[in-house]
């Protein structure tokens, strides 16, 4: 009789194990984060910006109003958003944006723009589009926006001012950075490539060749330099903001247009941010800043910006190293459940507490994934789908934070959370490989740019 209820007791503790192992499996799959979640909230933000700031260029959460950049609307969101529309397979959502960016935008205004964010947002979005949907006109509203910005390149050096007048191409502000002079060819090179007129490539190329040739004799750029005398007025080294995407487009501009001489600056640019820029201490890998000329360390800050790296690693083929660093950025995001714009890493405080819905950490989780298959990546971008979810979301979109520790929000959702930080994640966790690396290049906004010529 005790023989029999020991072996009773046993059964039901298995069977009760059993189940709960079951139920426990089932919950952990029913509680993963799927690329249709991420869709879902893709449009409950794109429903906010319809709602309360439809046909303008940003919808700012808090106060539901819409926000221009330059006074009049240059369509900002919807251009930015249509790419991923498409590759989430919105069709009514798509067909509606078509609809207001065909009757609506136009560069015939009396306005100074930054030519660096109007060309990677609106530029690399309306030549996305264009490969994406076929419709020429989203090819003649590029070409018609590519001619209004050229007057940036006529500065004695031919590195380009950073603003230009929509209509009468008046050039302003010849102090100027590395990423806003170098990240022109993957958009200016594609509209050449797509209009045979070859004067775009030209221009851009012309400018990312005469930014290397003033680097340091240790292979080193500046953080700002003058357009007009060639002169560095900043000489900290870095891969972070005003920096950061110069070196993503010598890397990039290789792969898209098999421009040996953008590999060749590609690989020399490498090497030195290896060397000098590149710090191993504190138990992680990071990169700080350095003096240009002299290789000497003067900061140790690490941020979100400088989150891209190990996504371009990947394309530069150093995997080992890519991992390394994306592990410093994940501990960085961990550190308050949401990355800060910044911290010092020898100390692993945070210096500045704002978080603008940046999306690097997710794309080189997404870059990390499609070159190892390793799963790790796609926890990351879960739990950072999480994380955005549970601290940034509002009523009708996503916020910013003003600060990561309180996790008080601020009054903006810029249109770069659509272009990047919802395809990123959308794209990490999309199972069936809606695109893939192997056929696009993404430019610095994350619009895919084909190689069709």
């Amino acid at each position: 009789m005790m023989r029999l209820l020991q072996y009773l007791t046993l059964l039901f503790t298995a069977i009760f194990v059993c189940f709960n192992t079951s139920t426990a499996q089932s919950q952990s799959k029913s509680s993963a984060i799927t690329s249709d979640m991420v869709k879902k909230e893709f449009l409950h933000a794109w429903n906010g910006y319809k709602q309360y700031a439809w046909g303008h260029d940003a919808l700012k959460p808090l106060t539901k109003q819409p926000h221009d950049w330059y006074g009049t609307s240059l369509l900002m969101t919807p251009v930015d958003a249509f790419d991923t529309m498409v590759l989430m397979g919105l069709k009514d959502e798509c067909e509606e944006t078509k609809k207001l960016i065909f009757d609506s935008l136009s560069f015939n205004k009396n306005i100074d723009v930054q030519c660096f964010e109007v060309t990677i947002r609106l530029l690399g979005g309306l030549l996305s589009a264009y490969q994406l949907d076929g419709d020429k006109r989203f090819l003649i509203l590029a070409e018609d926006l590519g001619k209004r910005l050229l007057p940036v390149f006529n500065s004695p050096t031919g590195m380009p001012y950073r603003y230009v007048h929509l209509q009468t191409g008046n050039v302003q502000k010849p102090n100027n950075n590395p990423a806003e002079i170098g990240t022109l060819l993957i958009e200016f090179g594609t509209l050449s490539k797509l209009t045979g007129d070859s004067i775009y490539y030209h221009k851009a190329k012309n400018a990312l060749v005469q930014l290397y040739n003033r680097r340091s004799p240790i292979g080193l750029v500046g953080s700002s330099i003058n357009v007009e005398t060639g002169e560095w007025t900043n000489t900290s080294s870095h891969i972070g903001g005003g920096i950061d995407s110069y070196y993503e487009y010598l890397v990039k501009a290789w792969i898209l247009f098999g421009d040996e001489e953008c590999k060749t600056m590609a690989d020399e640019s490498m090497k030195a941010i290896s060397q000098y820029i590149a710090d191993s201490t504190c138990g992680g890998h990071w990169y700080g800043q350095v003096d240009m000329n002299t290789g000497k360390r003067i900061g140790t800050t690490f941020g979100s910006l400088e989150a891209f790296m190990p996504a371009l690693l990947c394309l530069a083929n150093d995997i080992p190293h890519a991992k390394r660093i994306q592990q410093s950025c994940y501990a960085m995001w961990n550190l308050h459940n949401i990355e800060p714009e910044e911290i010092n890493y020898t100390s692993m405080k945070v210096t500045s507490r704002d978080y603008v819905l940046r999306p690097e950490i997710i794309e080189s989780a997404y870059y990390l994934y499609h070159y190892t298959d390793d799963v790790q990546y796609r926890k990351m971008g879960e739990k950072i789908y999480r994380d955005l979810k549970k601290y940034c979301r509002n009523n009708v979109g996503y916020a910013s934070l003003k600060n990561v520790i309180t996790k008080e929000k601020s009054d903006g959702m810029e249109s770069f959370f659509f272009a990047e930080t919802m395809k990123y994640l959308y794209l990490l966790l999309e199972p069936t490989g809606t695109i893939s690396l192997d056929s696009v290049v993404f430019n610095t906004e994350a619009h895919p740019i084909r190689k069709t010529w």
